[in-house]
Parts: C-alpha cells; sequence; structure tokens
C-alpha cells in the first residue's frame, strides 16, 4: 500500500472540502408503471458555503424606489 492508499480522511474534512469549493448535484427520477410516465423529476441543486465575506446578490438590487 502507498501513502496515498492508507491516508484517512475524516467525513468533516471531506465535508469541508467540498462545501469550500462547492458540490453541483444533478439527476432525473421517472415513476413508470406499464410504460407510461406518471411523475418525473428533475434535481439539479448547487451547494456551497456561506460567509461574510461573499457578498449576497440580492444586497445589490435596487428598491422600486430607486428604479423610478
Amino acid at each position: 500500500m502507498t501513502v496515498v492508499e492508507r491516508r484517512e480522511i475524516a467525513l468533516v474534512d471531506l465535508l469541508d472540502r467540498l462545501l469550500a469549493g462547492g458540490v453541483v448535484i444533478t439527476g432525473d427520477i421517472t415513476l413508470r408503471i406499464a410504460d407510461v410516465d406518471l411523475v418525473r423529476i428533475d434535481l439539479n441543486a448547487l451547494i456551497s458555503s456561506v460567509n461574510a465575506s461573499v457578498p449576497t446578490p440580492f444586497e445589490t438590487l435596487p428598491t422600486p424606489e430607486e428604479a423610478e
């Protein structure tokens, strides 16, 4: 075994690394009975960490009074 194969990473450290860079989850689920599609779910999700140093885009939107 090499050093890389023996290296253990805690689940918390793995989640921290994933959330620091962001994770995109995509998927499709279809519920089908007798070749008839009953329900279809399309999943597109972006999961990332949020902190005070990253500004939210909603703070920069003008109010209705400012837009006029």
